[in-house]
């Protein structure tokens, strides 16, 4: 580890969970979004224990996309799994998306210490098809980034529920 960060143990426990769907679990309490940072001493990429979402807690919201951008800070970097359910014009698919947060309010040194751990994280993630990067609030001022990420407009028919 040239970078000197470490991934909790909690992490991979964490991707597990939201990978893993057990027969007669309850839909409502699986993962929807889980939020990891890097540690205040800068040595581990942990769960950002305040920053999760469950289906339940998505029960009802008119627009799941913003939502969960909202969850993401607006000065701070962050990584994100989000357990995406979409439609394409064939059929309904669930994908999770890994999300590297690095918005322009972020200083330069948390963006690099980000950046370069980034593979760190990832490596521990084995099977993700799908990576959307968000530099600055017009990556995710609308979902059309987003989308254009898993396939584009002429792919997804709906995300999360509603046509796009």
């Amino acid at each position: 580890m040239a970078s000197g960060i470490a991934v909790h143990d909690d992490v991979v426990l964490t991707f597990d969970k939201i990978r893993v769907r057990l027969q007669g679990a309850d839909k409502q309490e699986q993962l929807k979004l889980v939020l990891f940072k890097i540690s205040d001493d800068g040595k581990c990429i942990i769960v950002d224990e305040e920053k999760c979402l469950k289906v339940k807690d998505l029960n009802g919201e008119e627009d799941v996309f913003r939502k969960i951008v909202n969850m993401m800070p607006t000065d701070d970097c962050r990584y994100a799994l989000y357990d995406c359910s979409w439609e394409s014009k064939d059929s309904p698919k669930e994908d999770l998306v890994f999300i590297m947060w690095a918005p322009e309010h972020s200083t330069i040194k948390k963006k690099m210490k980000y950046a370069s751990s980034k593979q760190y994280i990832k490596a521990k993630f084995q099977g993700l098809k799908f990576e959307w990067q968000v530099n600055d609030m017009s990556d995710a001022k609308d979902s059309s980034a987003f989308i254009d990420k898993l396939g584009g407009r002429g792919v997804v028919k709906k995300l999360e529920g509603k046509e796009v």
